[in-house]
């Protein structure tokens, strides 16, 4: 019987490079991404592409609204601008709260739907903007939720939250996604994005991204405006 798998996709290059994880595993994928008003929509036009380039079993985009929630947040409010990198250790404003929760919560829902005890999150704690739900004890934590508050974890199926980049550096992640056939060209990480896809190569997921091809000693593929 063939495993499945729920994947986050984001259009992103981690997330791409779990896909490819699952794949290789043996799982058959199903991908979930998400429209919640998200300034760099780009991302989405980025994902259809990969998703059908990668072959996943089913693809779902859940449209809903963080108005009132993450107003806070400059991937949510055109008002508030995306900051260049600055690196001094503070979460910044792109934090949109309560995200990775939500986003976890309905691939959990799907994953009952289907059967599936898998679900991946591409986060990492390594080259990241310090986001607290990008961290191993909060994938744990969530993983004994799901547990507890699910008809398969009570009644013995136990749901499994991977998160297998979590303690890899971007050059890691992108080593390991070539070796697994991952076309990065595909994939959008920018947070001031144009409608074409082209990064801006100042924002934290740019300066993070540069940074992982640079360490990895392959050519950056990511066009820049």
């Amino acid at each position: 019987m063939t495993k499945k798998a729920v994947v986050l996709a984001s259009g992103g290059l981690d997330s791409t490079t779990c896909i490819a994880l699952a794949k290789s595993q043996g799982f058959e994928v199903y991908a979930m991404s998400f429209d919640y008003g998200q300034q760099h929509n780009a991302e989405l036009d980025a994902v259809k592409r990969i998703v059908k380039k990668m072959a996943v079993k089913q693809h779902e985009i859940i449209k809903f609204s963080m108005d009132g929630i993450a107003q806070g947040s400059a991937l949510t409010n055109s008002e508030i601008e995306v900051p260049d990198y600055q690196g001094d250790g503070e979460i910044p404003v792109t934090y949109v709260p309560a995200r990775n929760t939500i986003f976890l919560s309905m691939a959990l829902g799907w994953a009952e739907v289907l059967g599936a005890q898998d679900i991946f999150i591409g986060v990492s704690e390594v080259d990241y903007s310090g986001y607290p739900d990008c961290r191993p004890e909060y994938i744990e934590a969530f993983a004994n939720m799901a547990n507890l508050a699910t008809k398969a974890g009570v009644e013995g199926n136990k749901l499994n939250i991977h998160a297998p980049l979590s303690h890899l550096s971007k050059a890691e992640t992108i080593q390991l996604g070539l070796k697994l056939g991952v076309d990065y060209r595909l994939t959008v990480s920018c947070y001031r994005a144009d409608h074409e896809g082209r990064a801006c190569g100042q924002c934290d997921s740019c300066a993070y991204r540069k940074k992982g091809f640079i360490e990895a000693g392959v050519e950056d593929p990511t066009p820049y405006y």
